[in-house]
């Protein structure tokens, strides 16, 4: 039986002004990859988020970016988003310093359907640093571990390096409810877990393939890779969501930057069912 997207929450404010807030603390995850906590600066807290929605991060005077939410929805403040270093917005945002300032926009987007897929397994598959968007329906499934079957996360990154999150990985593989693995496409001979591609951890994850929902975020490479696999493991097509942030850059569909066909990205997505994406995915992007 398929799972439904949920709809995103409304908004109660001009989406287009950006609330003020100011850096708590930058923490560096990998050599090129940093986590930021921000709070807002002259207000009180407004509502959280749902996993897989993002936010319009602005740089004064530089640009904005869309970044996934990457913290835990049971604690929504301070923000937590992890920023890969590929351009001068998101170099300054994660060159930023304790008590510096940002603009935020959003939550927008729609989120990982982590309420209609109670009751089901769910295999989360991530590559690089599509981890993080994943981790807040994560920290949710764990936080109500009981809703769901098997939990299976499966994380492949290019080098050692370049793994998130590597103390909270130990954590996760410590607990008994849920099975870790993590791979690499290269490493030397100081690595001594998985060498390959992540789709190679598919075949010999423990999940029901008929009773099974999975969350997809990554490269779009290999996603169509991860899909294909899950496929082959009898995941129905209706039960896989992928993640789809390209070209995104005003958050609420009115630049149309990110359009395609009838879909909006920001808006009708970030979060696709895999049978309404694939038709955008056979586009080479922009």
């Amino acid at each position: 039986m398929a799972a439904p997207v949920e709809t995103e929450p409304r908004f109660e404010r001009d989406p287009m002004l950006p609330r003020v807030c100011r850096v708590r603390r930058v923490r560096r995850e990998t050599h090129d990859t940093f986590t930021l906590e921000i709070e807002p600066a002259n207000s009180a807290p407004e509502p959280g988020f749902v996993p897989g929605q993002f936010n319009m991060l602005y740089a004064f005077g530089i640009g904005e970016v869309p970044i996934s939410v990457s913290g835990d929805p049971g604690r929504p403040w301070p923000l937590v988003h992890t920023v890969r270093v590929v351009g001068k917005v998101t170099r300054a945002l994660c060159e930023a310093n304790t008590g510096d300032y940002l603009g935020v926009r959003g939550p927008f987007g729609t989120p990982w359907p982590i309420r209609e897929i109670e009751g089901y397994d769910v295999v989360f598959v991530a590559g690089g640093i599509g981890l993080a968007p994943l981790r807040p329906a994560l920290y949710h499934v764990l936080a109500h571990r009981e809703r769901y079957g098997r939990v299976v996360l499966l994380y492949g990154a290019r080098r050692p390096r370049d793994l998130l999150f590597r103390r909270e990985l130990e954590r996760w593989r410590g607990r008994f409810d849920l099975e870790v693995e993590a791979t690499v496409d290269a490493a030397g001979a100081d690595w001594h877990g998985e060498v390959g591609v992540v789709t190679q951890l598919i075949p010999r994850a423990r999940f029901d393939g008929d009773s099974t929902a999975a969350l997809v975020c990554g490269p779009e490479i290999m996603m169509r890779f991860t899909v294909r696999e899950l496929i082959e493991r009898e995941v129905p097509p209706e039960n896989i969501y992928v993640s789809m942030e390209r070209n995104m850059k005003c958050g609420i569909g009115h630049c149309g930057h990110c359009q395609c066909g009838s879909k909006f990205v920001c808006t009708d997505g970030p979060i696709f069912r895999y049978t309404d994406a694939e038709p955008m995915m056979s586009i080479r992007e922009l």
